[in-house]
């Protein structure tokens, strides 16, 4: 959906980006800290935006924030647990604290999907492979594989349904039973291209030695000063927000009644970290995007 395109942080080494994403995504799933989340959805739609531009604004008004508006809906009309009511609605108690559940829940839905959308377009398949092939071949070749081909499928099905409208066999138009054929014959010759070139890979594996004892893999990636410097970075703001969530320093209770507690200063730190690591990517590119303009501007 998005390209990294010349993108200062896809560029790094695979291990500072899966030390990234790794974080941005599953803390805000696993501490659904209100200003974490804030700071991680916020973070994750400036770096999405920028990688898309025009083609991620479309994407997040058609689809992310819809989306995210069902969500925040759902659990107040569902859930009516909560000391605070605030109407009834056909005699369901709506109570505040369902609906700020509700919204932090869209907030991190929201960021988790914008940022595996920013995760599909820096971590490349062949970053997976590079990290997990020694440790997990088989599986990592597997998920490597489902990735790459995934976005394949859908680019194929629409070359298919292309030439069909060029021949007069469009999918949208017609009856019902005239279009549900013809989705069934683009499903058909999808699942024979997917079951060829399923038979071509399989070859050309073969051919390559995968799988025979001794095979070595070509890796083009180096570990070097801008990447140790990014990696101790990460690290240690990593570390001391998790230091600091462990140690008791920000909590929240959305249940019976909605409360935080924020032990200052650490929490501050908490939060600044949080901050400064979702941050640093999109920072990094805005910092990049002015060196060049600055080198282009003195040509």
């Amino acid at each position: 959906m998005i390209s990294a395109g010349r993108c200062m942080f896809a560029g790094c080494h695979p291990l500072v980006n899966y030390l990234f994403f790794g974080y941005v995504i599953l803390v805000p799933v696993f501490f659904m800290y209100p200003v974490y989340l804030a700071v991680s959805f916020a973070s994750a739609l400036l770096y999405f935006i920028y990688l898309g531009r025009k083609k991620a604004a479309r994407f997040g008004l058609c689809f992310v924030l819809p989306l995210m508006a069902v969500a925040a809906l759902f659990n107040p009309a569902f859930n009516h647990k909560g000391a605070t009511i605030l109407f009834y609605f056909y005699y369901n108690p709506i109570t505040l604290e369902a609906v700020v559940y509700g919204v932090f829940a869209a907030l991190m839905i929201g960021g988790v999907i914008l940022w595996f959308a920013c995760y599909n377009a820096v971590m490349t398949s062949d970053k997976f492979i590079y990290l997990f092939g020694r440790i997990v071949p088989a599986m990592s070749l597997v998920i490597s594989m489902a990735l790459r081909f995934v976005p394949r499928y859908i680019a194929q099905v629409k070359r298919i349904a292309a030439a069909r409208r060029g021949i007069g066999f469009d999918v949208s138009s017609g009856g019902f039973f005239s279009r549900v054929r013809s989705g069934g014959e683009i499903l058909s010759v999808i699942v024979t291209w997917a079951l060829e070139n399923g038979i071509e890979t399989g070859d050309s594996m073969l051919a390559r030695g995968y799988g025979l004892p001794g095979r070595t893999a070509y890796s083009n990636y180096r570990f070097d000063s801008r990447d140790k410097a990014l990696f101790i970075g990460f690290a240690a703001l990593i570390g001391a927000s998790l230091a600091c969530i462990f140690a008791g320093a920000v909590s929240v209770e959305y249940y019976i009644r909605f409360s935080m507690v924020s032990v200052q200063p650490f929490a501050g730190i908490a939060y600044v970290c949080h901050g400064a690591i979702c941050l640093l990517p999109f920072a990094l590119e805005l910092r990049e995007d002015a060196l060049w303009r600055s080198s282009i501007s003195k040509i």
